[in-house]
């Protein structure tokens, strides 16, 4: 990413069928997640497992502190700091949109973190810009004080779901929806767990915690006006910049398109997506992809120009696309982002007939003039232009409860009709203390990363709290989701590592302290 003035315009299958019975048959919990690429699980709530263990060591003791003084949740902090950073401060240096630290405090025209954070701290900007704790401290001062002015008092403030708002607050997002994203990345990753291995060898992390977010005005945002499609790529969600971080054109009419140019935001996803809306930017690219599962935004179109080479000639021939993350930290670079931004670039190599080669498909750095070095070493050319030339169409299977052979479930779960299900009917049961899952037997192809998603009719009296049960290559994850809201759809509960083989990979439980009917209907995968 690049900020530029408008003329310098610029991320044994018996045995294996046996052990995930028992996965899916044992109490509901929630194996805390290892890697990067397995962290973020996108849902509501997940159930909590074994308390992790908190390994000593400054950063984790700087967060400790920061949330005694500020009294603020301190894994909500940790969430929050992983979400922005992957708690890594680079050093001191900024971020595409002028944040700095482990915190990310912006420093920008439209947006004052830093300043506020000197403010309420009394520390100068340098030691909050330079210096891990003092940024630590700041982040929890600010977000603490955003919390002062929705008037959470000091028991809501020991609970980590009442400071929903004051996260999206914190993202200093550029509309609603974006704010949303930004805060349910950040709990997300709270319901899922965080171990991340900083300088010197250090572990932070969070256990897996069940809670339910008070969105506040946001519930219901994405179910009422949900984000519309990309025009140009399937699958995509649309989010325009700002008129004035882009020029509007006919292309390819107006100027060839022959190149894709690759490039790593040097942030987080919802704030790149917010800083294109900023018309202070003067800066955007046509997609951005997000590390985690690689979920993918466009915010220009392809006929327009958008600016993000730094080099006027390379930006009216080119598609940009931004990959979540920092060029320092290979821990961005997931399978998924790699899966996900490969298949959007051969498409937009066929749709422009662009050759899938290296003279066409480059990195920022390689732009003529440039002076940015993303995508940066870390990025694996190898495995990307694999993905690149490789084959067109993922494997995905869905498996609905009426599909033969491949559904099960005990007599508990009876059948109904729900508007808004998938196929003839839909299966339901009541909340139970016990393990009574409905299974979903999936001939999975090859071991690697897929795409879980579900399918279920909303309803008020559905739960609140369903839990999906994974069986993943080291071990069962459940995701809860609301199945009160945003039914009658594909819903992605997140990217997990799978084994080759015929198995039960997907279950729903009735265990849950959740509220409401537990609904079974099709569960969806795809290989990425």
């Amino acid at each position: 990413m690049q900020n530029a003035r408008p003329r310098s315009h610029r991320r044994s299958a018996a045995v294996l069928s046996a052990v995930l019975t028992v996965l899916l048959t044992a109490p509901v919990q929630t194996a805390s997640a290892g890697t990067a690429s397995a962290r973020t699980v996108s849902a509501d709530t997940v159930s909590a497992g074994t308390a992790a263990v908190r390994t000593a060591g400054p950063l984790a003791d700087a967060f400790a502190r920061a949330a005694e003084t500020y009294d603020v949740p301190r894994d909500l902090l940790v969430a929050l700091a992983y979400a922005e950073t992957h708690l890594d401060g680079h050093g001191g240096e900024p971020s595409a949109s002028g944040g700095y630290g482990v915190m990310h405090l912006v420093s920008n025209p439209t947006a004052r973190v830093l300043e506020r954070a000197a403010e309420l701290t009394g520390q100068p900007a340098a030691a909050l810009r330079e210096n891990d704790a003092a940024n630590i401290r700041g982040g929890a001062a600010v977000l603490r004080s955003h919390a002062d002015a929705l008037g959470l008092d000091a028991t809501a403030r020991k609970d980590a779901g009442r400071w929903y708002r004051a996260v999206a607050e914190y993202g200093n997002a550029s509309g609603p929806e974006t704010a949303r994203l930004y805060a349910d990345t950040v709990y997300d990753l709270l319901g899922s767990g965080v171990r991340a291995t900083v300088a010197g060898g250090e572990v932070v992390t969070v256990p897996p915690t069940e809670l339910r977010a008070d969105r506040g005005p946001h519930e219901g945002l994405r179910e009422a006006a949900p984000p519309p499609a990309s025009p140009d790529h399937p699958g995509a969600r649309w989010v325009a910049a700002h008129a004035g971080n882009r020029t509007a054109a006919g292309r390819p009419g107006t100027h060839r398109i022959d190149r894709v140019v690759v490039h790593v935001t040097q942030g987080a996803y919802a704030g790149a997506i917010s800083w294109f809306q900023n018309p202070a930017a003067r800066v955007s690219a046509h997609y951005v992809v997000r590390s985690s599962d690689g979920q993918i935004t466009q915010t220009v179109r392809d006929r327009d120009v958008a600016w993000h080479a730094g080099n006027w000639s390379y930006n009216t021939r080119s598609i940009g696309i931004e990959h979540e993350g920092f060029v320092s930290d290979a821990s961005w670079f997931t399978d998924a982002m790699y899966r996900a931004s490969a298949a959007l670039t051969r498409a937009v190599c066929d749709r422009y007939g662009i050759p899938k080669d290296r003279a066409h498909i480059i990195g920022h750095n390689q732009v003529p003039g440039a002076t940015h070095s993303d995508p940066g070493s870390k990025w694996d050319w190898a495995r990307y232009m694999r993905y690149v030339t490789g084959n067109t169409a993922p494997w995905s299977a869905t498996v609905d409860n009426s599909t033969s052979g491949a559904f099960t479930a005990s007599a508990s779960w009876s059948s109904a009709s729900t508007a808004g299900r998938h196929g003839p009917d839909h299966r339901r049961a009541r909340p139970a203390t016990s393990s009574d899952v409905a299974r979903y037997r999936f001939a999975v192809p090859s071991a690697g990363t897929y795409r879980v998603e579900v399918w279920y009719p909303a309803a008020p009296g559905h739960n609140s709290a369903a839990p999906y049960v994974v069986a993943t290559s080291s071990g069962s994850r459940t995701v809860h989701v609301d199945q009160r809201t945003g039914g009658g759809a594909w819903r992605s509960i997140g990217a997990f590592a799978l084994k080759r083989g015929t198995y039960d990979a997907v279950g729903v439980s009735r265990w849950t302290s959740g509220k409401g009917l537990v609904v079974a209907d099709a569960v969806r995968l795809t290989r990425l």
